[in-house]
């Protein structure tokens, strides 16, 4: 399907986030963690306005283009012409963490298979590889209330949340907030990784878990981990990867 090119009709600092949101979506799809239509990736576009991008109701992860995002206000009226509507549950979920996380440039939503799993299990996320020293340094939980469309559920959700990073909905699936979209994803990939290391781990012997000191100073440790960059330490060669695959994300 053909989208008409926003780039001439949008700031440089909003097609370069169109950029950024669309490449997640394509990633997403690669590693395996779409779940056809029904999970979403938003990102805030500056300003004092709390607008946001979202993806097109009905397309696949891998159709999603920088002018196919969909850009919403608050109260998930289009800013710009569409023709495809917003996901109610995923605008609910989504405007909840953006209206009360500055911080929140980007949160990304999954139903990933070894995410769902490991959220029906009571221990939740157990410290049982490096991967999770990660998650827990800055986890927190939400108990499943329903498919997420009645904004009642709002307060809740942002009291779970809080200041953390990681938010695992119980029965449900995964969350992650970032500064940034690259931020927001590697935080899922580390997020993923542990949830599937924990099943594969669970279907051996008996569990060692990481001394509780070492939790201690992890954001410390991550950053150092990644040279002080973040998440750029890895995004640049992320969009090498699409430009091999499938460079049609920047359209």
């Amino acid at each position: 399907m053909h989208i008409p090119s926003l780039k001439e009709l949008v700031s440089a600092e909003e097609w370069q986030l169109r950029c950024d949101l669309a490449a997640a979506y394509r990633l997403v799809a690669h590693y395996g963690w779409s779940d056809l239509v029904f999970t979403h990736i938003s990102a805030r576009i500056p300003g004092p306005e709390h607008h946001f991008l979202i993806n097109p109701y009905g397309l696949m992860f891998d159709e999603i283009t920088a002018s196919s995002l969909v850009k919403v206000d608050p109260d998930c009226n289009k800013l710009v012409e569409s023709p495809f509507p917003v996901n109610p549950a995923g605008f609910v979920i989504h405007s909840a963490i953006h209206a009360v996380r500055e911080d929140a440039g980007c949160v990304l939503h999954t139903h990933s298979r070894a995410g769902v799993a490991v959220s029906a299990q009571k221990c939740g996320v157990l410290p049982i590889s490096q991967q999770s020293t990660f998650v827990l340094g800055s986890l927190a939980y939400h108990d499943y209330e329903g498919v997420a469309l009645r904004d009642e559920e709002k307060p809740r959700l942002q009291a779970d949340l809080g200041t953390a990073n990681y938010l695992m909905l119980r029965n449900h699936g995964l969350l992650t907030v970032g500064r940034t979209v690259p931020d927001a994803f590697l935080n899922m990939y580390i997020f993923e990784a542990t949830c599937r290391i924990q099943l594969d781990a669970q279907a051996g012997g008996e569990l060692v878990m990481v001394n509780p000191q070492i939790l201690q100073g992890i954001a410390g440790v991550m950053k150092q981990a990644t040279a002080g960059q973040g998440a750029n330490i890895a995004w640049p060669a992320l969009l090498r990867k699409l430009e091999r695959m499938d460079p049609s994300y920047r359209s």
